[in-house]
């Protein structure tokens, strides 16, 4: 099989020749230069020989266009990027936003980016998916994390507009994605936590605009649900639109064998990150195991659950596909 079709089986739940994987991190320094970034991309890609690749954005270009400063000086220490200036100061500074334009700033830049690594990717035959965030995710961003209390302050129609504008500019830039090539999109949903807001709350401000967003993307076959963070949403979002769930497996629920069982996806995952960042052979190793036992090897894409921090070790990466061989080959029953 060659990498498109070992996903592809994987997904519809038939047996790959062997359990497909990918590891993706952030790049600061090289993520805002679309050349650099596509052959970074692309050598990460060829070193590692991994099966499908996300795209590594850096984790705040949705809200650039919007009006937003950020630093990203923390992230090569391990660090995430931060908000210096947003221009929601106050509830009424939401009915100020208008549609971005995905042919100039930083959505043209991502899209550019997108271009020169699958020109790069010809002949490869390995899916490439565009990371791009929900709409309720990029409103909190923007707003420096005052979204949930502008909601409490009673101030609906403010973020509603909001979320309206965010969302035409996130479908349209799916719709080129996809139609550059991308084989779908990383739709990372980071808000879609009980630890965040009520469910009740997501119900009305985040999963109608996700499904608009999703049914956009309905062009692309290897559409992924990113889950982000900690007590996930999981009744809410396990029957979104999409092949492929993904979430921090390991560091909270479900388990591996409930969420297969209960999605009827594909799941991707598996890994721990700070067991990579942290160089921990072991526990890796006891992950593999788990999923190839709770899977025997069908409907699983091994990654890990959210983007792998820095410092990254190029050994510890490599470690991950050889556990994965190691594992594989004497846990999956091929009969």
């Amino acid at each position: 099989m060659n990498k498109r079709e070992r996903i592809q089986a994987a997904i519809s739940g038939a047996r790959p020749d062997q359990i497909p994987y990918s590891l993706w991190s952030h790049v600061p320094g090289i993520d805002l230069d679309p050349k650099l970034n596509a052959e970074h991309t692309f050598e990460f890609y060829k070193s590692l020989d991994i099966d499908f690749i996300k795209t590594m954005n850096n984790g705040m270009y949705a809200i650039e266009d919007f009006g937003c400063e950020i630093d990203y000086s923390e992230i090569q220490k391990g660090g995430v990027a931060k908000v210096v200036s947003t221009p929601i100061a106050e509830p009424d500074d939401w009915n100020r936003l208008s549609v971005c334009s995905c042919s100039e700033g930083s959505l043209a830049r991502e899209l550019l980016y997108l271009k020169l690594l699958l020109e790069k990717l010809k002949g490869e035959n390995v899916p490439v998916i565009f990371t791009i965030f929900s709409p309720i995710t990029t409103a909190d961003k923007l707003s420096n994390k005052q979204l949930v209390s502008h909601i409490q302050q009673g101030c609906h129609k403010q973020v509603k507009h909001a979320l309206e504008v965010i969302t035409e500019t996130t479908v349209n830039l799916a719709k080129a994605a996809i139609g550059l090539g991308a084989d779908g999109v990383f739709f990372a949903s980071q808000m879609s936590s009980y630890d965040v807001m009520t469910a009740e709350l997501y119900e009305e401000y985040g999963k109608p605009y996700d499904l608009r967003v999703l049914n956009a993307a309905s062009g692309g076959w290897m559409n992924v649900l990113h889950a982000h963070g900690n007590n996930i949403m999981f009744e809410i979002l396990k029957n979104y639109p999409v092949p492929i769930f993904n979430w921090h497996a390991w560091e909270t629920l479900p388990a591996i064998d409930e969420a297969l069982t209960l999605t009827g996806k594909c799941l991707m995952g598996g890994l721990s990150r700070a067991d990579i960042t942290a160089r921990n052979k072991n526990a890796i190793q006891h992950q593999v195991f788990e999923c190839c036992k709770h899977t025997n090897g069908r409907h699983l894409i091994l990654t890990p659950g959210c983007v792998i921090r820095y410092p990254l070790d190029q050994s510890m990466l490599e470690y991950v596909k050889k556990v994965k061989e190691s594992v594989e080959s004497i846990t999956i029953d091929l009969s």
